[in-house]
């Protein structure tokens, strides 16, 4: 591996420069004079001059790759959850406190200058936040690697709070432009859409398909530069805009019709506009499907061009040169994409072409629910690419003749395996064609991985068991610790060294301070003062002052029932009720927070929100609770906002219905920061048990296989609510209109409805006792101080396991047959 002493970069890093680097770039590319520049123009000078730096490091390392003609990794994803970029950068780059210094001499703050820095709006939860972390990790280890994403002109939204109800804003985050972006558009692509197809014969009399009269759109790349820490190399995320094929017809507009003329261009630019556009309307549907596919081939036509430039010798090389990781279902077009490139426009054999192509995809899988599996239907894919639904019809034949082969006459196997779900309508099934065009098949956690051979895809793993795998998910440490804590980064570096960021099992050294009653004193320490700096956002953006000596119980992650935000608000109301019914109830004093978005057109979801924010309104104003406990919803959850919240965290809520979630990533980034985790035995949570003890979690509720034979005997909800008195009294007290007395009735009825009547789907009620039972051990447990001290460091010193570098070495050595190179 190559470190940043070793590569040699012609732009000096001493302070005096890097202050002559920003005021060269505030006056010559910003037109700004220091002494009528904003904050955010100093910002954007910053940012230019660690991208200035960046770009050296990324010439040197494409030109390495291409003489090399290496292999490399392109990784297909609609969600890149980047977040802030400035100071990642500046930690990779390893000019953080130079840089630092040459911003004070200026007279600035850089803490304030990062603030200006918008989040980048290119995804919305764990998925999206992967990809961000595997391309810091590809990077840092030196393995060439391209990302491969849509550039959203708006992200999710911008979640604000009215009268306790979410509400959507247009997430405008190019507002003021972006400085890491690099447009490239001697690179663009022209895809195609809709149309039909025709038969016809070709030049060596061939009798083939070809597409006709179908619309054009533009792919215009824009690239995202990413830096390794402590290494020379810099890899790219390209990122595609759509742009109309036709930008203007002047004819038209010149004859009055002045609508018509850019109506084409609006279309076109429409695709790449917005993150997760609403599906729950056949439009919305369909913009979500021309979304992947235009990502898709854009991305695959790159690909191609970059390969055939680099190896002129022909398609027999390809598979050899070309690995594709498929994050999720969203780009598993690309595999009816790539068949019809090589089929139809490079005119191999049909042979020829799925041997390529199956030797090329791999495919990662990140949910459990079947019904989260994206399907569409044929009469929808047929419209939109109709020479595509006739390729996945060519690739199922030729499944069903190997279903055939290995269960002679078994129809049901058919059904089950087939790319096409016959119903009404009929459904293209996204997962079964990933799993068919790929060589490899992964979970994210071990039990996750588990419960796809046995309950997901059972049949596919008896039909090829080899391709399945396991890749437990992990995070980039040089953002969710050195850069998020720096104050705790510092303190780690003072006892074991500087190394950690890129050998994070080097932490496992901070268990010999565990008990070191100094050592404690200072992490507490620490922990306290990232607890004020939360409280401070909190009092500004929720208007509640809170203690930051009392516990801090954090659940931050994307609303849904199925992480059952539902059951934390069951424990506050059951805390809430003891307190105004005993007055002199000793509890640890607790702040709840929480910070999530609901998918707009998910109204369960936003119940539960509005449920939280309107208990949170009553208890925090109510003089007999006397501060025991305080709740609290932070808007607008993003990246920098759990860069903040993280290092504050005591308590880690991860307590999901077992076999539900497939990994979780938010847990990690918790517990190496010194939070305790309460959660059920699910996903990485059992691989976190693993690696920090019993001791040191507190775990509750029913395992995989108690939730499958609860399910097999028939859950009935109502038994556990007519069973405990104090169960039954929050679930009708949050059904009522207690909370919302000033709206009409029944606001809060369908949370209680989704309980009881709509069946408890994700076992809350079978839950709540043993969840209740462990947040009293937690109580206990944190008054403790020295013993939670402990508890707490060797969380941050035992989940060394889950950095994505591990992940990523995993996925090149296993599954990408993929070489370092360093730069």
């Amino acid at each position: 591996m190559s470190s940043t002493s070793e590569f040699q970069t012609t732009l000096d890093n001493s302070v005096s420069a890097l202050k002559e680097s920003i005021l060269q770039n505030l006056t010559y590319r910003l037109a700004r004079f220091p002494n009528r520049a904003t904050k955010r123009d100093w910002m954007l000078a910053v940012s230019y001059t660690a991208r200035d730096r960046i770009l050296e490091r990324l010439q040197a390392t494409q030109s390495t790759h291409q003489k090399n003609k290496v292999r490399r990794v392109y990784y297909l994803s609609l969600e890149f959850l980047m977040g802030r970029m400035l100071s990642n950068g500046l930690y990779n780059l390893g000019i953080f406190d130079n840089l630092t210094k040459a911003v004070e001499e200026l007279g600035l703050n850089l803490e304030e200058l990062r603030n200006e820095e918008n989040d980048m709006g290119l995804g919305n939860g764990g998925l999206g936040r992967l990809a961000a972390c595997f391309l810091d990790s590809l990077a840092t280890l030196d393995y060439p690697a391209i990302g491969y994403g849509i550039y959203y002109e708006y992200g999710l939204f911008r979640q604000e709070f009215v009268n306790g109800y979410q509400i959507e804003h247009p997430d405008n985050w190019l507002k003021f432009g972006n400085p890491w972006e690099i447009v490239r558009p001697e690179y663009i692509q022209t895809i195609e859409m809709y149309g039909e197809v025709e038969y016809i014969f070709d030049d060596l009399g061939n009798y083939r398909p070809k597409w006709v009269n179908s619309k054009k759109v533009m792919g215009v790349p824009y690239d995202i530069p990413v830096p390794g820490y402590d290494t020379g190399t810099v890899i790219l995320l390209r990122l595609w805009r759509s742009r109309a094929f036709e930008e203007f017809n002047l004819e038209t507009f010149n004859q009055g019709g002045y609508v018509e003329a850019v109506r084409e261009k609006s279309i076109g630019e429409s695709i790449s506009k917005v993150l997760y556009p609403n599906d729950k309307t056949e439009n919305g549907k369909e913009l979500r499907l021309v979304q992947q596919y235009f990502f898709v081939s854009c991305s695959l036509r790159d690909i191609i061009r970059r390969f055939k430039a680099e190896n002129p010798g022909g398609w027999e090389l390809f598979s050899s040169k070309v690995a594709v990781q498929l994050n999720d279902t969203h780009p598993a077009i690309a595999i009816a994409e790539l068949s019809r490139i090589l089929y139809d426009e490079e005119n191999l054999s049909w042979e020829k072409t799925w041997e390529i192509v199956t030797q090329t995809f791999a495919y990662t899988n990140h949910t459990l629910m079947p019904e989260a599996l994206e399907k569409w239907s044929v009469d929808l894919f047929g419209r939109v690419l109709p020479r595509h639904l006739q390729i996945i019809f060519e690739i199922n034949k030729h499944h069903m003749e190997q279903i055939e082969r290995h269960w002679p006459g078994d129809n049901e196997k058919k059904r089950i395996l087939s790319i096409i779900e016959e119903g009404h309508p009929k459904m293209v099934r996204m997962a079964h064609l990933a799993v068919v065009g790929s060589y490899s098949v992964n979970g994210v956690a071990a039990i996750h991985t588990e419960l796809l051979k046995k309950t997901l895809f059972p049949e596919f793993f008896e039909l090829n068991p080899t391709k399945f795998n396991n890749k437990t998910n992990g995070i980039t440490p040089r953002r969710w610790l050195q850069a998020c804590n720096p104050l705790l980064s510092n303190l780690i570096s003072s006892k074991i060294g500087k190394s950690w960021p890129k050998n994070i099992d080097e932490l496992k050294k901070l268990e010999a301070f565990a008990e070191d009653a100094e050592f404690q004193k200072e992490f507490m320490r620490i922990k306290f003062e990232n607890k004020k700096r939360l409280s401070a956002i909190i009092e500004k953006d929720c208007g509640v002052t809170v203690d930051p000596s009392a516990l801090f119980d954090v659940q931050i992650k994307r609303l849904h029932e199925y992480k059952r935000q539902q059951l934390n608000l069951l424990h506050i109301l059951t805390l809430y009720r003891r307190i105004i019914q005993n007055p002199n109830l000793d509890i640890q004093p607790r702040v709840f927070i929480f910070a999530a978005k609901a998918a707009p057109g998910y109204d369960m979801a936003k119940t539960i929100i509005k449920a939280i924010n309107a208990v949170g309104e009553k208890i925090n104003n109510d003089p007999r609770v006397e501060n025991r406990i305080k709740v609290v919803f932070l808007p607008n959850y993003r990246v920098s906002l759990a860069q903040r919240i993280i290092p504050a965290a005591d308590l880690s809520e991860q307590i999901s219905t077992a076999g539900t979630e497939a990994s979780g990533t938010g847990n990690m980034k918790l517990a190496l920061n010194g939070a305790l985790t309460i959660g059920t035995l699910d996903g990485a949570n059992i691989e976190i048990k693993e690696e920090v003890g019993d001791e040191n979690i507190f775990i509750f509720g029913h395992t995989v296989d108690e939730v499958e034979e609860i399910r097999k005997k028939g859950y009935n909800s109502f038994d556990y609510y007519h069973a405990n008195e104090e169960l039954k009294a929050v679930v009708d007290w949050i059904g009522s209109n207690y909370f919302t007395p000033d709206e009409h009735s029944g606001i809060l009825a369908p949370l209680r409805w989704s309980l009881l009547e709509g069946g408890d789907r994700y076992l809350v009620l079978a839950d709540y006792a043993q969840y209740i039972e462990c947040q009293e051990k937690v109580g206990v447990a944190y008054r403790n101080h020295a013993a939670w001290a402990k508890m707490a460091i060797l969380n941050t010193a035992r989940v060394g396991k889950f950095s994505s570098d591990r992940t990523i070495h995993e996925y090149a050595r296993n599954t990408w047959k993929l070489s370092q190179v360093p730069i």
